[in-house]
């Protein structure tokens, strides 16, 4: 199969042999990766490794769509097949294609769990995202909406969002995903399949929209990791491997 693998020495499309699933594991054939911001600096350990961790595509056995956020101590997904745990996986919301599916689960997640669990965001409180604009910021500003919050950029909040580091605004709580910010409640983002259920759930009935930025082929990877690198970027880079 064709594969994105990372060496020492960068990023090269090959040609790798197909894996096989092991128990509680399913072979997913590949339709689209997204790929997130530094991800090329996680497995510096275990190289040569398969980079992103988020995906839709079909499965292998059943033909079932399906997408999901895959745990990151393993190879990733921008591969033609790809092995995921069944207990990351859930259907793909059917209003999505599969580009914009794999766009979702790594955003979605964060910005999920950073809100209710880390962040108790309850309704009616006011909550400022840094970043909005970004992979992760544009789906916190709908969730929260559709929690009942109110959005704001400036002045008092109950709490801060932070996906982008630097100097934040005050707020009563404060939940980041970059290490290192004084005060803030830090987290990495985990795979959850009850929530991307969710998640599926308010896609399915038009209450929730992931922004795509640009699509790569699998053979243009580098290009795409450029673009995930630059300034100005709104919503996910994807890498499209099948029909999208």
């Amino acid at each position: 199969m064709l594969a994105v693998r990372l060496h020492k020495d960068g990023l090269t499309v090959e040609e790798i042999e197909a894996p096989t699933p092991r128990p509680d594991e399913a072979l997913v054939r590949v339709h689209a990766a997204a790929i997130t911001r530094g991800e090329l600096e996680w497995p510096v350990d275990r190289l040569p490794a398969i980079p992103s961790y988020e995906l839709s595509g079909v499965l292998v056995d059943s033909g079932d769509e399906v997408y999901a956020l895959t745990p990151f101590d393993r190879d990733g997904v921008a591969a033609e097949y790809a092995l995921v745990p069944e207990r990351a996986l859930a259907p793909k919301p059917a209003r999505l294609s599969h580009v914009e599916a794999a766009a979702l689960p790594m955003g979605g997640l964060t910005a999920w769990q950073a809100l209710f669990v880390h962040g108790r965001l309850a309704r009616g409180e006011r909550v400022q995202v840094t970043g909005a604009s970004g992979g992760v910021g544009h789906i916190a500003v709908q969730l929260a909406r559709h929690a009942g919050a109110e959005v704001v950029e400036s002045g008092p909040v109950d709490l801060v969002f932070d996906t982008r580091g630097g100097e934040l605004p005050a707020g009563e709580r404060v939940v980041s995903i970059v290490e290192d910010v004084p005060g803030a409640t830090y987290f990495v983002v985990e795979p959850d399949r009850e929530q991307l259920l969710e998640l599926g759930t308010m896609v399915d009935a038009g209450e929730l929209r992931p922004e795509v930025d640009s699509v790569f082929p699998l053979t243009e990877a580098r290009a795409a990791f450029e673009r995930v690198a630059a300034p100005g970027k709104r919503g996910k880079v994807v890498l499209q491997v099948g029909s999208g």
